[in-house]
């Protein structure tokens, strides 16, 4: 199965930035949570990224700021069940969520309060569960 998502395949400025059809993510980790992307935020982290990126994976999902709904959920996952609302910070080592779907650690998400002011409000709360 496919998704639609915004990805780059060479630094640059924005003009690098296109829109692609990828697979969609399964759950790989038994922390993850497979999450339906609401909203998303734009990080300075995304700018540096696009700008610096080496190629190596090309096409490379940008984006870590995101909310939605949580679609299916790993093995040892604790905090979420599938039909929550989350919001999060996702990992730079890892795929981005400008896409239709975002694999996350849960240890990375909270529980939304909207999709839009959740996005923006992930840098207060973004240290994970121990």
């Amino acid at each position: 199965m496919s998704m639609k998502a915004w990805a780059i395949h060479k630094a640059g400025g924005p003009e690098v930035l296109e829109h692609v059809e990828i697979p969609k993510p399964t759950l790989s980790l038994p922390r993850d949570i497979l999450v339906k992307v609401k909203a998303v935020a734009l990080n300075p982290v995304d700018f540096k990224v696009r700008k610096n990126y080496s190629g190596a994976a090309a096409p490379h999902v940008l984006g870590w700021d995101a909310s939605g709904v949580v679609e299916a959920v790993g093995s040892e996952v604790h905090h979420y069940k599938v039909g929550d609302e989350v919001y999060f910070a996702g990992s730079i080592t890892r795929e981005g969520c400008f896409s239709e779907y975002c694999l996350v650690d849960e240890r990375y998400a909270r529980s939304k309060l909207y999709f839009r002011s959740g996005v923006a409000a992930r840098l207060i709360y973004q240290h994970p569960f121990v």
